[in-house]
């Protein structure tokens, strides 16, 4: 069943204050100093987890909408793909500003130096794009296909952010493993699909032509 427009507003309204609730209560605790004894690192271990539980949200939207038959789920999907990266950013601010108080140099040391925070900004540069390219403008600039090209990009930088995760804990794994376990079975069952995808071309006697095919002919008709 699809919703109609004013009930599909309504969803997204709820969804965007739903967004909202944990750097709500991150920003609420901080200023009443009750993150514990050291509420930056909170603050900043939160919005990293957080950013990495929207980032496996978003790759929900398209198996759920597949198996559920609810194909207005894709208009959600924008939505919660920008608060990733709005929460990626602000634990990177965080750390930045809170943490290393803009001093550049030993925020650059430390992201050479450190394994998990190279890894955690790769992340997070490879989101950029992403989230620049969101909008409608931006899918006509850059035509469906290479638009889709690009935010494929989104499965190695849920990859990227379990390893940061994983790396930044060190010893109790629990969650980096369960966070882990999530990624491996949302990339596992889109390249399944496509596996599925390409056995029907082969059974059916289908086989996509190249995408420079097209341009090899014209070079070598002069």
């Amino acid at each position: 069943m699809t919703p109609s427009s004013p009930q599909l507003a309504a969803i997204k309204s709820a969804l965007f204050l739903a967004c909202l609730i944990p750097g709500f209560f991150l920003w609420r605790g901080f200023e009443l100093d009750t993150l514990g004894a050291n509420p930056i690192e909170t603050v900043t271990r939160s919005l990293g987890e957080w950013t990495l539980r929207f980032l496996l949200i978003t790759l929900t939207v398209t198996p759920l909408r597949k198996y559920t038959g609810w194909h207005w789920l894709i208009r959600l999907r924008r939505m919660l793909g920008l608060f990733t990266f709005a929460y990626g950013l602000s634990h990177l601010l965080t750390y930045v500003w809170l943490d290393q108080f803009f001093d550049w140099e030993a925020i650059a040391k430390d992201i050479i130096k450190r394994p998990f925070i190279t890894v955690g900004f790769a992340a997070l540069m490879l989101m950029l794009p992403l989230a620049v390219t969101s909008s409608n403008f931006a899918i006509r600039k850059l035509g469906g296909r290479r638009w889709q090209s690009l935010h494929r990009s989104i499965y190695p930088i849920a990859i990227l952010g379990c390893v940061h995760f994983w790396w930044l804990v060190k010893k109790d794994v629990t969650w980096p493993l369960v966070y882990a376990v999530i990624t491996v079975a949302l990339l596992g069952i889109r390249a399944w699909w496509r596996e599925q995808e390409r056995r029907k071309q082969l059974a059916g006697g289908y086989l996509p032509k190249p995408k420079f095919e097209g341009k090899v002919i014209k070079i070598f008709a002069k």
